[in-house]
């Protein structure tokens, strides 16, 4: 890499996934699919907890925040994807690369937090079902919620900042499908070492931290539902298996990503840790979360039902 005699960059190029020009339609339309699947799904949870007087509990109220959340995940990412499968450039200008960076981060984060505080939701319906109502109520769960967003607006601005500390110069072929963190310092021409502390030890904290919280709380969960009969069990444990298997999914992909140094982070491997984390967990979360549940199911037929009589 020419640092010293390039010129700063204006622009990055967004390498992609590699693959054999014959099969982008097939990329375009897979990634497409996943998009709609994830838009979908979580727009309709939206509809269904506002329009649903049934739903209007904590509990529900979390899943439409987790789903707001999760279309602003899938939004900032997978459309300009999608352009770029079928686009002859791949161009992104540097500010644009950067404020897509920075909103990367608030959605992620935030869902990463707010996975965290559906995990202390189910705790207390299970273990402390007598104060459910006294504990999580409609103000603690909004001001969880805007707590989760202000620390993700923080850790956003923090790194963005360290970000455009650093110096681009000559190169700009970033190996990656978005502006993500590790491609950005291994293109930079500066000393990254700040970033990757910041990076390693605030992310012990906002990262590891919610898991071990998250891995805790199902432990006593778990405990609390051995006391359950069978059948209860049987319900328990298959809700919480598909809970914890989207939480393993979310998680390990980004520790898999973000707890590498710079120097032995792979930009292949990378964009497939990503694509968990950007597109499966977003597109995954209101059908394991919400959509099997039996009173989301009913007001779903009763919105569809209402719907049909409307227009007869």
């Amino acid at each position: 890499m020419d640092c010293e005699n390039g010129t700063d960059v204006k622009e990055f190029v967004l390498l992609g996934f590699s693959y054999k020009p014959e099969h982008k339609y097939l990329f375009f339309l897979l990634f497409l699919l996943m998009f709609s699947a994830g838009f979908l799904g979580n727009t309709m949870m939206i509809l269904l907890i506002t329009l649903d007087a049934r739903l209007q509990t904590p509990m529900y109220f979390l899943l439409r925040s987790l789903s707001v959340i999760d279309i602003g995940f899938l939004t900032i990412t997978v459309p300009q994807m999608l352009v770029h499968i079928v686009s002859a450039s791949r161009t992104i200008p540097f500010y644009s690369c950067m404020a897509q960076f920075f909103f990367f981060y608030i959605f992620g984060v935030t869902d990463l937090l707010l996975v965290s505080v559906m995990a202390l939701d189910r705790y207390v319906a299970i273990c402390n079902p007598l104060h459910y109502v006294s504990v999580m109520n409609q103000k603690v769960c909004g001001n969880l919620v805007a707590g989760c967003c202000i620390v993700s607006i923080l850790h956003s601005m923090l790194h963005a900042g360290l970000l455009l500390r650093l110096s681009y110069r000559g190169e700009n072929h970033l190996a990656h499908y978005f502006c993500d963190h590790q491609p950005l310092l291994q293109l930079s021409c500066s000393d990254t070492s700040v970033n990757e502390a910041v990076i390693f030890f605030e992310g012990v904290i906002i990262i590891l931290g919610p898991f071990v919280f998250i891995i805790l709380t199902y432990i006593r969960i778990v405990v609390a539902i051995m006391k359950f009969t069978s059948s209860g069990r049987r319900k328990a444990f298959s809700t919480c298996g598909s809970h914890l298997t989207i939480v393993g999914l979310f998680y390990g992909a980004i520790i898999a990503v973000y707890f590498l140094p710079t120097s032995s982070y792979s930009s292949q491997r990378g964009s497939v840790f990503a694509l968990v984390y950007t597109v499966i967990t977003p597109m995954s979360n209101p059908y394991i979360y919400s959509l099997r549940n039996k009173e989301v199911k009913d007001a779903l037929r009763n919105l569809l039902r209402r719907s049909l009589f409307s227009q007869n």
